[in-house]
């Protein structure tokens, strides 16, 4: 089983740590949240903190920022802040094969892949893996999910979805016609996670279009020296 979590979350998923955890998650009141987050407004912000070590580390950036190359693994962070909830950075990108791994830094979260294994739409590739972390609330808590299929991947955090806490992984250079995720949004689900989900597409679609023309910007420059 590729997916596992750490020894420090076992320790966080305690019924206590759960109770505890999912209540300090809340961005406002605690008294105004329920366990589900369906109450939430969409106080999710785009311009959410962005950690630059961690870019140059993974080779990718928060929403709203430049994608660069696939790399072997990459980690992301699952975070309460004033500003809502949020996975940081939004989109990473790997290569096929490769694992991300997700950590805990406050509050209560969850990754959890939009696969009809997980009651959802399909917004992974045909024939990918399911994944589900449950909800982690102890802090620095893990969990690792590898990527054995191309493609583009969207998932999201169970108490936050509404609330905007939604993310991507892209694996290896799939074909942007062919994808699930990149297809219009699920008309079943709320406008504030349609939007995200537009938004992270038109992210998607934009890295992966950049990185497309840049080899075939090399390619011709390749050939031209090598005529000369």
């Amino acid at each position: 089983m590729t997916d596992r979590l750490s020894r420090r979350t076992i320790l966080g998923i305690t019924s206590g740590a759960i109770g505890s955890g999912i209540a300090g998650c809340l961005t406002g009141n605690s008294q105004e949240d329920d366990t589900t987050g369906h109450d939430h407004t969409d106080n999710h912000s785009d311009e959410g903190d962005h950690n630059e070590s961690q870019d140059e580390e993974t080779h990718s950036h928060g929403h709203g920022g430049e994608l660069d190359s696939p790399s072997a693994e990459a980690e992301v962070t699952m975070a309460t802040t004033e500003s809502g909830a949020h996975f940081e950075p939004h989109v990473v990108w790997i290569e096929t094969g490769g694992r991300v791994t997700w950590i805990n830094e406050s509050g209560s979260h969850s990754t959890t892949a939009y696969h009809p294994d997980n009651e959802e739409p399909q917004l992974v590739p045909d024939e990918a893996a399911a994944w589900d972390s449950g909800v982690l609330s102890a802090q620095e808590a893990t969990f690792d999910h590898t990527f054995e299929t191309e493609g583009v991947y969207h998932y999201y955090c169970t108490p936050h979805e509404t609330a905007g806490m939604i993310g991507s992984v892209i694996v290896g250079q799939p074909d942007l016609e062919t994808q699930p995720a990149l297809e219009e949004p699920p008309s079943e689900k709320a406008e504030s996670v349609r939007e995200k989900l537009t938004g992270l597409n038109d992210t998607i679609r934009g890295a992966l279009d950049n990185d497309r023309s840049d080899s075939e910007q090399n390619e011709t420059e390749s050939h031209d020296e090598h005529d000369h």
